[in-house]
């Protein structure tokens, strides 16, 4: 490649408009990428969570001692916090002796509230991946414009219109739009694929909120009108815990 071609000097020797909107891509492209690693990490995260809560939900362990022993967890996410927030509101609806229609009702409003916030925490940066897609070639295709009318304004005040006095500029100009390209693909290719990962853990997510409401509806069903003696002590935990 002539010297005169190099892709680093054409950066350097470009318009500043161009060399603006070259540095917005290169921006983000990095921000695509901090998100990308940012969000793999978190989905993998929030799978490995899940299927450990669901193992230990499955287990056949009694659902008060299930809600004590993670009563006290400062972090819970996921299916945990989604069973905590759902089993807190039948406590406290159980203690004020609610029709049972009202305590299954109530449960799967607080799942629902519970489950659309940690869906919101889990898709947290895919719009951001879906604005740099969709504008980023866009941005591109401007520096282009740009790059191109600036190198045949360059073409007319020459006397003699040849090759070599025209391609600096439009090789300036096209390494915008394959800027633009670098930040659209990767950032198209990532939302797509973290927006089809996180739909599954969320209907994942939502069939676990429907077996635990029908879980504490056999349960609401099947016990006498005074709570079970494990009910009871998950309610003064609760009371202890201020909830």
């Amino acid at each position: 490649m002539p010297e005169s071609l190099n892709i680093i000097d054409l950066i350097t020797q470009a318009s500043l408009l161009v060399q603006i909107v070259m540095a917005l891509l290169l921006l983000a492209s990095l921000l695509s990428w901090v998100i990308i690693f940012r969000m793999s990490a978190r989905l993998g995260t929030a799978r490995n969570f899940d299927q450990q809560f669901e193992t230990w939900f499955w287990s056949g362990e009694d659902l008060a001692k299930l809600y004590q022993g993670i009563q006290g967890s400062p972090e819970r996410q996921g299916l945990e916090q989604i069973f905590y927030v759902g089993f807190s509101e039948y406590l406290r609806m159980h203690k004020k002796r609610q029709p049972k229609d009202d305590i299954i009702d109530g449960v799967e409003r607080k799942l629902r509230v519970g489950l659309g916030r940690q869906q919101l925490l889990l898709e947290s940066g895919l719009t951001t991946l879906a604005s740099i897609g969709s504008v980023a070639p866009y941005v591109g295709l401007f520096g282009t414009v740009w790059g191109i009318m600036n190198a045949f304004l360059g073409l007319s005040q020459n006397e003699q219109a040849t090759l070599a006095a025209v391609a600096p500029g439009i090789a300036e100009a096209l390494i915008a739009t394959a800027m633009g390209l670098f930040a659209a693909i990767p950032a198209v290719l990532a939302y797509n694929h973290f927006t089809a990962k996180s739909s599954r853990l969320y209907d994942s997510r939502a069939l676990f909120c429907d077996e635990m409401t029908g879980m504490l509806q056999r349960e609401t069903s099947n016990e006498s009108p005074q709570p079970s003696n494990q009910v009871s002590q998950a309610n003064q935990n609760t009371q202890v815990a201020g909830l």
